[in-house]
């Protein structure tokens, strides 16, 4: 096979993986890894793991240590120090502690079945220490958990399993020397590890931040790319030369980076590359799996799939339990962390080039590491009911949050319920406020929630995503959901539960811009409001103001604009303080629901005669809870809602043909 077959045929595998792992909604690297093992030499032998290849896979790890060490943050750290170096530290140094202490004990006890000598053991407990970032990450996202008690947790262990990576890679290496050179070279590697680290940090920190000042002002984003490449790879290959690793260099890269000010531009061009290389590395990972051995040594394969994710979830849920957290929590972040990770494939692959890994142990551990990362969102998805299960003591939590939700809100009535209580959440909370409009906000932030509380405001913690929570909050009394962050699937799941349950309730719903608008409509959003749409207005109307048009001008433009984009935006709905004079020729907003009899009731629109009486109708709301775009085939029928707007006089006879005929 050419070389161009050979690349096409890892660009149609990691395509085919990405697009079937989208499908299922698994995170991509699973369907690398999937792919990988099918196209491998060991299943359709379609490609053998060529040494090019393998280059091209080590890049990956390159630039998925430089990104690791770009998000390396102090602040961060030190915001999370608790359970980034309580929790974390315990996590990796008693998982490493333990498992090494197994393994020799194990091959003193079996020889035959687990020959391992002391570095082999170290090594492979490094490896097993590690979590999956990118699954579990993208896994909490989805379920909105980041901010979660057990979510910071998670988040903290994480973190300090890719910092405990860069020790790792100055260890294996030096792991795989002779007996009688051991300790010297663990020794020299860490006195080089040290020296160069420091070198780097005194001073590359200034070089690296004049370097980048000088080519951004070459205003050339190629130049700005290719020197991030070249910064790169030229530390990864300096620390190699050193005899460290290429990760160490990357990351120590990334670190420099992160404390210049072009740290975000160089995430957005950095990404493309990180990507795809790293997909290619997790391809070569799957094909080194070879199935027969697998099969072969099946029960193995089992007890270490086993063993492994059953040990970390007791000591990661044993840790957390002992540093405070209650028992629903401690469980929970056990489940979180109980995998394998994408760098425990790296620790492997590292350990596998320094000879530390038996050949007959190799294929076992890879499939367990492989079949426990499989595993991952499913445990995560039943994560709540094994909780329940398990945790007698959560019911009554949840319970007693639910309650307290429900008491907060039981004398409420007409209210608006806040998903979601950050900046745009608080902004309406209070205009609400001052137009004496009840409301009920919630959010998972627990700090958040308890400082605006003690304030006087009305919020709870709650997951507006749970049906549970919104039936809570009053769902079925409420008079409008209103989602104010910026997350399209857990939007979807807040539609769904409000259709369902309240249909004639409406539910408006902020998104970032309109590229899901069309579906958040037909899941029964009301109006969606995109923050690029109101900030290009809010710009351009600023900019008009500056060139000398007038304000008069400005505002009647914006609002042309707002009126052709907003259905609901189109005239206002009529108040008890609209009753002056002037008001009374204006252009408002009225809502008719069609009760059953209603002379409306089966009748198209335009047989009504509502264009005669000069009055649009500007939404249409169904009996389900669905928005339609009305149109001249639109038939109407009994609990549909018309939003119509024009004058006054006008929308009494439009109500009148509406309902009496």
């Amino acid at each position: 096979m050419t070389g161009l077959e050979l690349t096409l045929l890892y660009l149609l595998a990691a395509v085919l993986g990405v697009v079937a792992s989208r499908f299922l909604r698994l995170p991509p690297i699973l369907g690398y890894l999937t792919v990988g093992i099918v196209i491998g030499p060991n299943a359709l032998a379609l490609a053998q793991n060529s040494a090019g290849i393998q280059h091209l896979g080590e890049f990956g790890v390159v630039f998925l240590m430089f990104v690791i060490g770009l998000e390396f943050n102090l602040h961060k750290l030190r915001a999370m120090r608790r359970h980034v170096f309580g929790l974390g530290l315990f996590q990796v140094a008693l998982t490493m502690a333990l498992v090494t202490l197994g393994s020799l004990g194990l091959s003193l006890l079996l020889p035959a079945y687990w020959p391992m000598a002391w570095p082999t053991a170290l090594s492979l407990s490094g490896a097993l220490a590690m979590s999956s970032t990118a699954i579990v990450i993208k896994l909490m996202s989805e379920r909105l958990e980041m901010e979660s008690e057990h979510g910071k947790r998670v988040l903290g262990v994480l973190l300090f399993q890719d910092l405990a990576v860069v020790p790792l890679l100055v260890l294996i290496p030096a792991l795989g020397t002779s007996g009688e050179k051991l300790f010297t070279a663990l020794a020299l590697a860490s006195v080089k590890a040290a020296v160069l680290i420091a070198i780097l940090l005194v001073g590359g920190q200034w070089v690296m931040r004049w370097w980048l000042t000088l080519v951004a002002r070459r205003k050339s984003e190629e130049l700005f790319v290719l020197n991030l490449l070249l910064i790169t790879l030229g530390l990864a290959w300096l620390t190699e030369l050193a005899g460290l690793s290429l990760a160490l260099g990357a990351f120590i890269a990334g670190m420099l980076v992160s404390e210049t000010e072009f740290k975000h531009q160089v995430e957005t061009d950095i990404r493309p590359f990180h990507d795809v290389l790293l997909g290619l590395f997790f391809i070569t990972i799957g094909m080194l799996l070879d199935w027969r051995e697998v099969t072969r040594h099946w029960p193995l394969v089992l007890i270490l799939v086993t063993l492994p994710v059953l040990f970390k979830l007791a000591l990661v849920a044993a840790l957390a339990k002992f540093l405070g957290a209650s028992e629903g929590v401690s469980l929970r972040t056990g489940l979180y962390l109980a995998q394998a990770g994408e760098f425990g494939f790296v620790l492997l692959s590292l350990a596998q080039t320094n000879g530390l890994v038996p050949p007959a142990l190799l294929n076992p551990i890879l499939a367990s590491m492989v079949l426990s990362m499989l595993a991952t969102p499913f445990i995560i998805l039943y994560s709540n009911a094994i909780v329940m299960k398990f945790v007698s003591s959560e019911w009554l939590l949840q319970s007693l949050q639910m309650t307290s939700i429900a008491r907060k809100s039981i004398g409420t009535s007409k209210h608006v319920i806040i998903c979601g209580y950050g900046r745009c959440g608080q902004n309406l909370g209070r205009m609400l406020e001052r137009e004496g409009i009840p409301y009920m906000a919630m959010d998972l932030d627990p700090d958040r929630v308890r400082q605006a509380a003690a304030a006087g405001e009305s919020v709870v913690f709650g997951d507006a995503v749970r049906l549970q929570s919104l039936i809570a909050a009053g769902l079925a009394r409420a008079s409008a959901v209103v989602v104010t962050y910026l997350d399209t699937p857990s939007a979807l799941k807040v539609l769904a539960n409000t259709r369902n349950h309240a249909p004639t309730v409406p539910v408006i719903v902020r998104t970032q811009d309109d590229h899901d608008l069309e579906i958040l409509q037909a899941a029964g959003a009301t109006e969606v409001v995109p923050e690029a749409i109101e900030g290009s207005l809010m710009l351009a109307s600023h900019a008009l103001a500056l060139v000398g048009v007038p304000m008069r001008r400005v505002i009647r433009v914006v609002q042309e604009q707002r009126d052709a984009r907003y259905n609901l935006l189109r005239g206002y709905f009529h108040g008890a303080d609209d009753d002056s004079v002037a008001e009374m020729d204006h252009e408002r907003l009225s809502t008719v629901t069609l009760p059953p009899g209603a002379s409306g009731v089966g009748q198209p629109l335009p047989e009504i005669g509502l264009s005669d009486l000069k009055v649009r109708v500007v939404a249409l709301r169904k009996g389900n809870g669905k928005s339609l775009a009305p149109n001249e085939q639109t038939i109407l029928e009994e609990g549909d809602t018309l939003v119509l707007s024009g004058k006054p006089a006008a929308l009494a006879l439009a109500e009148k043909s509406l309902l009496c005929g």
